[in-house]
């Protein structure tokens, strides 16, 4: 994912954080951002839904968002925030949320 500062309306109403820039963890494995994300009560946004896709679930996780590769940082930035907006943290635990450029 792009730096978090690259999404301006989702950091105005959310408190999100980059694995690489707020945590300082580039490179880390799959299964760990996982636990990490579990660990700290977050939702998982990502790029790459195939690997993590199998994790859903295993353990008392918000969420993952599998972004598409498709979409522009503008485009993801509204429509995760829209998401996220009308979403309850109980509609999304424990599920995979795919985010595309379909309506």
């Amino acid at each position: 994912m792009r730096p978090r500062t690259r999404f301006p309306r989702l950091n105005s109403r959310f408190d999100i954080r980059h694995i690489r820039d707020d945590f300082n963890l580039a490179g880390l494995a799959d299964p760990a951002v996982y636990r990490l994300a579990v660990s700290e009560q977050r939702i998982l946004v990502t790029l790459n839904e195939k690997d993590f896709l199998p994790l859903v679930g295993t353990q008392r996780d918000k969420s993952v968002i599998g972004v598409s590769p498709h979409l522009t940082v503008e485009q993801i930035d509204t429509k995760l925030t829209a998401l996220l907006v009308r979403s309850t943290p109980a509609k999304l635990a424990g599920k995979f949320t795919p985010l595309t450029g379909e309506t």
